[in-house]
């Protein structure tokens, strides 16, 4: 692990964001912001499921250090038939959150492939990125 222990903890914030492409026919599954499947409903489980890794995190990536976070949030929206995953972390501590976002978002969009697989395995986990992060040596905000 990095040491950490002459830093000085500080307000800290990322926010990550993963893209699940989505067949039409699972798509078209959706009502009431949700997919209901016989696992049960979709984006609240993949919500659940991406906080629980981001609080995790430290458990799943070798030398991260372990963050009682302040915050969490995941959301989903629909994109066209494109599930966009957002997680936010927030914390007061020496070391920064984005691994905590990034697992948060990664985890949520894998639970929705794994919810989905019965309806169709054309899913596909496009993207996941780092949106933004503060606190710490730099900031960072990706142009999108």
């Amino acid at each position: 692990m990095v040491d950490v222990s002459e830093k000085t903890p500080s307000d800290r914030e990322a926010h990550a964001r993963a893209r699940v492409r989505l067949p039409v026919e699972a798509a078209a599954l959706i009502s009431d912001d949700d997919i209901q499947t016989k696992k049960g409903p979709v984006f609240a489980t993949a919500i659940i499921a991406g906080v629980m890794a981001a609080k995790k995190t430290h458990e799943l990536i070798p030398f991260c250090h372990p963050l009682g976070l302040d915050n969490c949030k995941v959301s989903i929206e629909m994109d066209g038939t494109d599930a966009v995953i957002d997680c936010r972390c927030k914390v007061h501590h020496k070391t920064g959150v984005e691994m905590e976002a990034l697992t948060g978002a990664s985890i949520a969009a894998l639970t929705v492939y794994d919810m989905l697989k019965a309806v169709s395995q054309d899913i596909v986990i496009a993207e996941t990125k780092l949106i933004a992060k503060s606190g710490g040596k730099q900031d960072f905000r990706r142009d999108e």
